[in-house]
């Protein structure tokens, strides 16, 4: 889920910047600092949205930056247990699908794909439904939910499609016209 987060933090702004208009070395500062990184109280940081507040510039012996006292508001997205998402199958494996939901990605094992027996054609990276001959690809877009989410050393997103109205986009498409033609 996407958020909007506010931070306060003591941040340093390097000799190179002094320049600058001060909320701009230190929105670039907080920039470096912090974008595209995980916290795993807020999620993947993004961006910075915006500078509430500057305190006061220090100078500490032997630093040659200044370090300000600063609060703003960060852009995050942080999955959340049993969240829908919706994203594209960037990698299939002999063991699952790899989807790119938003900033990160998540993985689909081969289990969790289809109610259905799953074979893997390794030439062509394809996963096939045995019964359904439902097929999923690189590049598919999929509708998930999300049901382990593990942040350490590898942040680890786990999502099933085995649920109604989950699966490929397409597979739910063939569905909405069968019942369509079903009830007239």
């Amino acid at each position: 889920m996407y958020r909007l987060v506010r931070v306060e933090d003591k941040i340093r702004v390097p000799p190179e910047r002094f320049g600058m208009a001060v909320e701009d070395a230190v929105k670039q500062s907080i920039a470096d600092k912090l974008e595209c990184t995980i916290d795993p109280s807020i999620g993947v940081i993004l961006t910075v949205t915006k500078i509430e507040n500057i305190g006061e510039g220090k100078i500490i012996p032997g630093d040659p930056g200044i370090h300000y006292q600063v609060v703003f508001e960060l852009l995050t997205y942080k999955p959340e247990l049993h969240e829908l998402v919706t994203g594209e199958v960037i990698d299939n494996t002999e063991f699952g699908a790899f989807v790119r939901i938003g900033p990160i990605d998540g993985l689909v094992h081969i289990s969790q794909i289809m109610d259905d027996f799953v074979s893997y054609d390794n030439k062509n990276s394809i996963f096939l439904g045995k019964q359904t001959r439902r097929t999923l690809k690189e590049g598919d877009k999929v509708r998930a939910r999300i049901i382990s989410i593990s942040w350490g050393e590898q942040n680890k997103i786990g999502l099933t499609m085995r649920q109604p109205s989950l699966g490929s986009i397409v597979w739910l498409e063939e569905e909405k016209k069968k019942k369509r033609k079903k009830n007239g």
